[in-house]
């Protein structure tokens, strides 16, 4: 099913279904798409979001995770979604902490998922190279467990933006400033309900960074999904979808209806 991708003021987004708002949050090369199988579920049972993270389109100033958890602020803010159920997968879920860090009495619940925001592997770390589509493909296959998963129409996402010089310095000083924007010293303050899903084979922020968000976040469940790399709502989402879907409903409003299997 394709969903209609909706303009306010300056904000892009798509937004499905009724009930609490669940609003999800794509990483540096994520895209809309990242999340099909998620909101194909959970549009049933709740307003799924997913706003376009203005990723090229801040300030160089802005381009910074604080800055892309001050855009959020603004587009919850404007949209008036209330208290939030937030998702947020790799610079998402780093995106989301600072978020929930900042804004408590905004957030519901937080879940994780190949979240940064301790320690990350990434492309993003030094320039790519451009023009190498084959290099590409392999660093993005890396994302998964099963390369297969990194389809033509991924790859070629992930091309356009390496080889396009402005999208790839922007990509560059984002995952550096993800890498400066370490939050260990914060987590322990965070009292919303907070759940983290983990690949067991996940590459970019291994097995060992969920162990210490969960250490970290005090109250947190941790998850691991095995044969299952750092995208797992896009690798295994059967698995990851039942998860989030006990974790939210245990943590819903009495009253609000309950996601069917």
């Amino acid at each position: 099913m394709r969903y209609e991708l909706k303009t306010d003021s300056r904000y892009k987004f798509i937004e499905e279904g009724l009930g609490t708002p669940l609003i999800l949050l794509h990483g540096l090369f994520g895209a809309l798409s990242n999340f099909k199988d998620l909101l194909d579920f959970f549009s049933r049972t709740h307003k799924v979001v997913i706003p376009m993270l203005p990723l090229y389109d801040l300030t160089i100033l802005d381009s910074t995770v604080t800055g892309l958890a001050k855009f959020v602020n603004r587009f919850i803010e404007h949209r008036g979604y209330g208290k939030v159920h937030l998702l947020g997968n790799s610079l998402g879920g780093h995106i989301g902490l600072i978020y929930v860090l900042k804004h408590p009495e905004a957030v519901r619940t937080i879940t994780l998922t190949g979240s940064s925001g301790l320690f990350e592997n990434g492309m993003g770390e030094t320039y790519p190279k451009r023009g190498d589509y084959e290099y590409i493909r392999k660093k993005t296959e890396l994302t998964f467990y099963e390369p297969s998963v990194a389809g033509k129409e991924l790859v070629d996402e992930v091309f356009e933006i390496v080889n396009n010089r402005f999208k790839a310095l922007k990509i560059i000083s984002l995952a550096r400033s993800a890498i400066r924007h370490n939050l260990g010293e914060e987590l322990n303050s965070i009292t919303a309900p907070s759940l983290l899903i983990w690949g067991r084979n996940d590459t970019i922020t291994p097995p060992l960074v969920g162990e210490e968000f969960h250490r970290l976040i005090p109250g947190s469940e941790l998850h691991f999904i095995d044969h299952c790399g750092h995208a797992p709502m896009m690798e295994v989402p059967g698995e990851f979808n039942r998860i989030l879907q006990d974790f939210l409903n245990r943590h819903e409003r009495v009253g609000q209806p309950l996601a069917s299997g």
